[in-house]
């Protein structure tokens, strides 16, 4: 009987240990895929609406999906904050409107803050949420270039849909305008 113990326990010993270390790197590698979305997210909490963040968040369902209480946290979180951005229902013509969006924004940065929080616990880093919330860089020429651009394309967009009409101006040439040669940053007149 003894015999037969040693021999099951050197035939299986070798196959248990692959087994566990087949486990151990399933796991590390969740971790880290985890890790990826929440390091993802914190670097552009700025910039919600940048691809980087959009895919991140399009992740946590998947990455995040267990059992554990700390995931079940991180998607009970994403689901709320999924949930209010799909609710953006403020019309153009409303004469609060731009009250009313900055309220939406607060409420999205409470709940994007909330997910991050969660997600801090469930990957065990001791952030707060005023960090989280408050931490992020943005420098203002980004917000000018994103307003500059979103400018930009709505003003096409209308245009080629037919909303809006190309200004032309016409200026006419003054005879100083005319007579008056361009002159370059060396010559001097006399």
């Amino acid at each position: 009987m003894i015999n037969i113990i040693m021999i099951v326990a050197i035939v299986s010993g070798p196959i248990v240990a692959v087994q566990l270390q087949k486990l151990i790197e399933r796991l590390i590698e969740r971790k880290k895929a985890k890790e990826a979305i929440f390091k993802t997210l914190m670097s552009t909490r700025g910039t919600p609406v940048s691809l980087p963040h959009v895919q991140a968040l399009n992740m946590i369902d998947l990455e995040f999906y267990g059992k554990k209480k700390k995931d079940r946290n991180v998607i009970d979180a994403w689901k709320l904050y999924r949930d209010h951005l799909y609710n953006y229902r403020i019309d153009p013509k409303d004469p609060d409107r731009d009250t009313k969006a900055e309220a939406w924004t607060e409420k999205s940065r409470e709940l994007l803050t909330d997910l991050l929080f969660e997600m801090s616990i469930s990957l065990n880093y001791n952030f707060d949420k005023v960090l989280l919330k408050r931490g992020a860089y943005t420098p203002q020429g980004y917000g000018d270039t994103e307003s500059a651009q979103l400018y930009l394309r709505d003003s096409l967009v209308g245009l080629f849909a037919g909303k809006m009409a190309l200004p032309i101006r016409i200026v006419e040439e003054t005879k100083d305008e005319k007579t008056q040669a361009p002159q370059s940053k060396n010559e001097k007149r006399c």
